[in-house]
């Protein structure tokens, strides 16, 4: 493994196990729960959103990859607008579709550490992982956003 990819993968174990932005938010704005049969991962995504930007909180459980991946997400996005969220979750997505392909390093400095699921992207079955909670964050922004 080169020191790049041990320096992700350092990224996503610390992300799995401090869970930024884990919690509840008593009247949300918009739900979602998501699963990934595949892998057993669940989250329950929980959005408001006041003058244009996002405040978030979660709750699931699965596989490090998930874990790690809401809880870089929700540092990236939290007060951000739904626009700033709408562009990061494309990168993101990009990302995800490029299947371990470099990426620029315009997409690098806005995923931030979100850019260490680059790697997870060369492995089909786990690209869900990675996805799962972006997948919910989106479909609650649009919820609250009805």
């Amino acid at each position: 493994m080169n020191e790049l990819e041990q320096m992700y993968q350092e990224i996503i174990l610390d992300a799995a196990r401090d869970r930024h932005g884990e919690g509840k938010i008593d009247d949300p704005d918009g739900e979602s729960f998501q699963v990934n049969p595949t892998c057993g991962d669940q989250v329950t995504m929980q959005v408001n959103v006041e003058d244009g930007k996002i405040a978030l909180a979660w709750d699931g459980h699965g596989c490090s990859i998930s874990q790690a991946s809401i809880s870089i997400m929700s540092d990236l996005v939290q007060g951000k607008t739904v626009e700033e969220f709408n562009d990061l979750y494309s990168t993101f997505r990009r990302m995800m579709d490029q299947q371990g392909a470099d990426i620029s390093d315009a997409d690098a400095d806005l995923l931030d550490d979100a850019s260490a699921f680059q790697g997870v992207s060369k492995f089909p079955m786990r690209i869900k992982c990675a996805l799962l909670g972006w997948m919910a964050l989106r479909d609650a922004t649009d919820q609250a956003l009805e």
